[in-house]
């Protein structure tokens, strides 16, 4: 189906979801004492490669307002957005990136593709696990630290990544950095010693300004301290091999990656050589396993029994008929208090559109704007907005069960504590008499708790969000995979460091006071 018929079947769709009748949580728990239990989805994946023990994740939506009838109606609106067929040409290596006229193979880096695209990544993946492991023997002398340069998609995940699994122990001490003021690079410079340390440059064109003036300057700095061959120090990470050897980087140091992998959706492709290297490839491999499990789950289950399928029922729930402008994110473990940044791009980046797929304006509101924080802190914070404030913002709650230190349980056992009793707090509210201490409640969230927050469920958790960002496109019958509106923003300041653009008084006048002009 597709073009009229299938716009006829999308409206009739959001038609029906728009008439469904409105219920309170406190209405939908009275009514069914089994809602927990329905609405609760488990995805597992093998304590370690060859166990028969599993580990896994908890995903507990009955916090929110979704009903049967609210189910079944989007199950329906599943059906007419063409899902199945979507998904079988995301991981059939279908042309689903339709702007750019390519496919959108992540999934194939953790064996979740064609034969063609999966043997692909396998090779790959070996050839940088070869580097890392020759790195962490000597090949190219001490290496101690790292400086791994990228931006967006080339810096979120393994930024998020080495600050979650690194806490313990880093083979490697990793320090990335993205930002193109000079700032972000002296912090690094000042925990690195040059003698030891090996720059990772990261860009998936080889010619994004700010990383490869930020390479330059890493560059410079290794050969002003005296290291005699800067160059043999750089590996290059990039979908342009033939770029970065132009560029200087030696063959056998450049790892690619395939065109068909979006930089928000590389983490998992040889844009992890810096998590590999802080970690090892042991772990790097655990992180593929966790993604390969969510991976199979999105596959091969139907309808609301499909984990991040249900995730985007909530998503557009609240976005698209209850108003909602934004979804928080709170991780109630400090290992992931970078997730949130990560989420950002991806579900920002991904479904920020105003347009379907085929060019014509969208009939509703896309992407939410995702913000949020690390657990007990973001409570001191931004909660009273969300309890007593005029906003309503559905809030996700990430945990591990297991802690990750080693000090008195009491620690964990109260970070737990908080992280429920917020959910509950806002669902239930409390009546008062004065209005400064009531609480309205009916306020929604959804819970994830991981059995411990190690490298395969951070992977579940990446490979979760990507598969509920696509499912939240196709419901919405928008392209997730190409990203124009970041492009206009950088012609026009290639515009003012040439000088030849026309600009209007405003940005005039702030080009003169900045020495721009």
């Amino acid at each position: 189906m597709g073009g009229k018929a299938h716009s006829e079947a999308m409206a009739a769709a959001w038609a029906n979801l728009r008439g469904l009748p409105y219920q309170t949580l406190a209405a939908l728990f009275a009514a069914d004492a089994d809602r927990p239990a329905a609405l609760t989805r488990r995805i597992t994946w093998p304590v370690e490669p060859g166990s028969e023990a599993e580990t896994g994740m908890l995903i507990d939506f009955s916090k929110t307002h979704l009903d049967e009838a609210a189910l079944a109606a989007f199950e329906a609106l599943t059906t007419a957005s063409g899902f199945d067929a979507a998904r079988e040409a995301l991981f059939g290596g279908g042309i689903i990136n339709v702007t750019e006229g390519r496919a959108a193979t992540h999934g194939a880096l953790r064996g979740s593709g064609t034969p063609a695209q999966v043997e692909e990544a396998e090779a790959l993946l070996a050839r940088m696990g070869m580097l890392v492991e020759a790195i962490h023997e000597g090949a190219l002398g001490e290496i101690k630290h790292c400086i791994a340069i990228g931006i967006g998609g080339s810096a979120l995940g393994p930024a998020l990544a080495i600050d979650a699994l690194t806490r313990d122990l880093a083979l490697v001490d990793v320090h990335v950095v993205s930002n193109i003021d000079g700032l972000a690079l002296e912090a690094a410079f000042r925990a690195c010693d040059p003698a030891t340390t090996l720059i990772a440059v990261a860009s998936k064109t080889f010619t994004t300004i700010e990383t490869m003036t930020n390479a330059a300057s890493a560059l410079k700095w290794l050969a002003d301290n005296g290291v005699e061959d800067p160059a043999g120090r750089v590996v290059a990470l990039t979908a342009s091999p033939e770029k970065a050897v132009e560029w200087g980087v030696d063959e056998t140091r450049v790892l690619p990656f395939v065109e068909s992998v979006g930089g928000r959706y590389s983490l998992l492709s040889s844009i992890g050589f810096p998590v590999a290297l802080a970690i090892g490839m042991d772990e790097f491999r655990q992180m593929l396993a966790g993604a390969k499990a969510v991976d199979d789950h999105f596959r091969e289950t139907e309808g609301r029994a499909n984990a991040p399928l249900l995730a985007a029922f909530c998503d557009q729930y609240y976005t698209r008929l209850r108003g909602c402008q934004t979804r928080a994110v709170f991780a109630y473990d400090e290992r992931l208090k970078l997730l949130p940044d990560y989420l950002q791009q991806l579900e920002m980046e991904s479904n920020g559109k105003s347009v379907t797929a085929d060019g014509s304006p969208v009939d509703g509101p896309t992407a939410a704007v995702t913000w949020g924080g690390v657990g007990t802190d973001a409570q001191h914070a931004v909660f009273q907005l969300l309890h007593q404030g005029t906003h309503l913002i559905p809030v996700d709650f990430i945990a591990s069960i297991a802690p990750g230190d080693d000090l008195d349980p009491a620690h964990h056992r109260i970070l737990l504590m908080n992280c429920l009793a917020q959910g509950a707090a806002l669902m239930a509210g409390k009546a008062s008499d004065d209005p400064a201490r009531a609480y309205a409640g009916d306020r929604p969230s959804t819970t994830f708790l991981v059995e411990d927050c190690d490298a395969a469920a951070l992977g579940a958790l990446i490979a979760f969000h990507e598969h509920r960002t696509f499912a939240n496109a196709v419901l919405m019958g928008i392209n997730p995979f190409d990203q124009f509106g970041v492009e206009l923003g950088k012609a026009i300041a290639k515009q003012i460091e040439s000088g030849e653009g026309e600009f209007d008084p405003s940005t005039r006048a702030l080009m003169a006071a900045a020495g721009l002009a």
